[in-house]
């Protein structure tokens, strides 16, 4: 018997319908499609309107049932449910809990994580743990954000970056040497002064004087983030490869969360890493932050071989950041 890692076994993803391009942008602010590309590689984003479905919830839902149908399993069998999530459909009632019982996960205890964009990450080293402790077999870890909600779509610096989705991974023991391998996991406080929502927490509660001064959007001081996301993300990256003596020959994929092109530009330069070998599909949803890594991963499931060496990267408000190893364990 070998020794017992936590693998990814399957994946399911979730985005709305509606389409937010950058041309429907330059008729709602100052900005057009020209630079909202060349400065982040996004061509357009989804958005969940109230007609398709209300809520965080509802697109995690929507991306567990996929999972659950390409695996054929029965939602009994899952042990633990963890939603990464900074919209949660509330701030008390965890939205991880509503979802375990709406797919039928009866026997699972649940709950959220919160790391902003590195939640799915931060995400991915808890899952992975619970099962190579041996006393969980199946964890899902499900990635989903409603950004729109919390998005001020008369602020240019934000409004043309985020989007909405969900994307689900499902966690199993392996004893074939697969699944998890290494993870270097960062944080450092200053970051809250630079990416932020003010409002709607114990330090500025909601009232009429918040709302009014629109507190209760994100708010992002873009140099700032960009200047610590290119160096640390990409230093996260390199330092995985170093501690696991992994070349650029060695990494089958990159995984990096779906920022700004150029952020990922950077990891993959500071990784010596082919641009083929890089996931990417921010030009299409923009960066849904909890939901990038797993949408990435549904997104190129069919072109992923059992061996394949996978190197997850990512930076959120907080700020948090890091970078995991992975052995890919199916085809």
């Amino acid at each position: 018997m070998g020794k017992l890692s936590a693998a990814i076994t399957a994946v399911g993803a979730f985005v709305p319908k509606f389409v937010l391009t950058n041309k429907m942008l330059e008729e709602m602010v100052e900005t057009n499609d020209e630079w909202i590309t060349t400065r982040t590689g996004i061509k357009e984003r989804r958005i969940l309107k109230p007609e398709e479905g209300v809520g965080t919830s509802f697109m995690a839902i929507k991306a567990a049932q996929e999972l659950l149908q390409k695996k054929d399993l029965d939602p009994k069998e899952i042990d633990l449910v963890i939603v990464a999530t900074a919209t949660p459909d509330t701030l008390v009632a965890s939205t991880a809990a509503y979802v375990a019982s709406e797919i039928g996960a009866v026997n699972a205890f649940a709950y959220d994580m919160l790391a902003a964009c590195s939640s799915f990450l931060y995400g991915m080293s808890t899952a992975a743990s619970q099962v190579a402790s041996g006393r969980y077999k199946k964890v899902l870890l499900i990635g989903a954000d409603t950004m729109s909600t919390i998005v001020d779509y008369t602020d240019r610096t934000t409004c043309i970056i985020f989007g909405d989705g969900a994307g689900a991974a499902l966690f199993e023991p392996n004893e074939e040497g697969l699944g998890l391998q290494d993870e270097y996991l960062r944080s450092d406080g200053v970051g809250r002064n630079f990416l932020s929502m003010d409002a709607g927490g114990s330090m500025m509660p909601a009232s009429e004087e918040t709302v009014k001064d629109r507190k209760h959007y994100i708010y992002q001081d873009g140099k700032s983030v960009f200047k610590f996301a290119v160096s640390n993300m990409a230093d996260a990256a390199a330092t995985i490869m170093e501690r696991n003596s992994l070349t650029h020959e060695d990494v089958a994929w990159l995984v990096p969360h779906q920022a700004n092109k150029r952020i990922i530009d950077a990891t993959a330069n500071r990784m010596r890493l082919d641009h083929g070998k890089v996931m990417m599909n921010i030009q299409r949803y923009g960066n849904t932050t909890s939901a990038t890594l797993p949408l990435l991963l549904a997104d190129y499931e069919d072109q992923l071989k059992k061996g394949d060496n996978l190197v997850f990267a990512a930076f959120g408000g907080g700020f948090t950041w890091g970078s995991i190893y992975l052995k890919w364990a199916y085809n």
